[in-house]
């Protein structure tokens, strides 16, 4: 039987989900594109075959020919449209954050936890990476012996319109955040946040590098700068007792000419995680039709840490002072 897909936001994320269902997801249907913009839904539903359109997420959510939702609306909407999935009994694959607020992240956290099973499978799809999947490989089977450093680089050509240094913790850092506490099976126990002299941390665009550490020893230096200008560009280093493991971006060509050769970078995320998104939203068909969560998504809980870090990270910006890092209890629901 074809498991019914609804995608709760027609942006650039939805129609990229739209497009995975339809194409790349054999045993999925494109059953529902809900947006705001009925214009923008009825656009990506001719385009990838969608059998209704609606502007009503949580009537889409309730509806009896769906069977899992994806959320890829404004980031606002995430943690109340995954308690509506998981009032109605259907799993969920919700781009990230699954809230800025981390109080937010535990309420969805209690509403699984009072039904006694996961929902939520959160969209960070860099654990499905090729890349990142080695790097953790080669940690796991000893080749690179303990780890005691990661470097991590995230770039992108442009930051929208008042995109602050805050921002820059708060949404594009999260990702490295969860990678990274993936990668080395460890949590944050403290955060410092520095920016270049001379920058103001409300101005559009402004870096910070972050240094975390780790219940394991571990430091993790993780570098935000949105308006790199050359193209986006992520990269990370794994640096163990035994030896190092560095990223590789897929690159398919290399151009020579004028004396020079030369490689192009990609404008946004895309084409670098195309890869990692379809394999993540493979393994989100494979949980709805079999009730198991997969083993390497994230899930409420790394949603939780992350808002955690960021929200320490935004403090350790504005005090420019170390910041340690409080869990809650971690529910034995997440135990994995």
């Amino acid at each position: 039987m074809s498991i019914r897909i609804a995608i709760i936001g027609a942006g650039i994320m939805g129609a990229d989900h739209a497009r995975i269902v339809s194409e790349d997801l054999p045993g999925a249907t494109l059953q529902v594109v809900c947006d705001a913009s009925p214009v923008r839904a009825r656009k990506i539903a001719e385009e990838c075959g969608a059998a209704d359109v609606s502007g009503d997420p949580v009537g889409t959510i309730k509806r009896g020919d769906v069977d899992a939702i994806v959320i890829a609306s404004p980031d606002e909407t995430h943690a109340p449209l995954s308690l509506a999935a998981i009032e109605a009994g259907k799993p969920v694959l919700c781009e990230k954050p699954l809230s800025q607020s981390s109080k937010a992240c535990l309420e969805v956290i209690d509403a699984e936890v009072s039904r006694g099973r996961q929902f939520v499978q959160l969209g960070f799809m860099r654990r499905f990476d090729p890349s990142y999947r080695d790097m953790k490989a080669m940690l796991d089977d000893g080749s690179l012996g303990n780890a005691h450093m990661m470097h991590n680089f995230h770039r992108n050509v442009e930051a929208p319109a008042n995109f602050t240094g805050q921002m820059a913790i708060t949404n594009s850092a999260p990702h490295e955040f969860d990678v990274a506490r993936f990668v080395l099976g460890a949590d944050y126990k403290a955060i410092s946040v520095f920016q270049p002299a001379g920058v103001d941390a409300s101005k559009t665009g402004a870096p910070v590098f972050m240094v975390l550490e780790t219940d394991k020893g571990q430091l993790v230096n993780i570098e935000i700068n949105n308006n790199a200008a050359y193209g986006y560009d992520v990269r990370g280093e794994l640096i163990g007792e035994k030896g190092s493991i560095l990223l590789n971006a897929p690159v398919h060509t290399r151009q020579n000419g004028q004396l020079m050769a030369y490689e192009r970078y990609a404008p946004d995320w895309r084409p670098r995680f195309a890869e990692a998104y379809r394999l993540q939203n493979k393994a989100f068909l494979s949980f709805v039709r079999t009730g198991l969560f997969p083993a390497i998504a994230s899930d409420a809980w790394d949603g939780y840490c992350a808002a955690l870090v960021a929200e320490a990270g935004v403090e350790a910006l504005q005090t420019r002072e170390r910041v340690t890092i409080a869990k809650a209890e971690k529910p034995s629901l997440y135990n994995r």
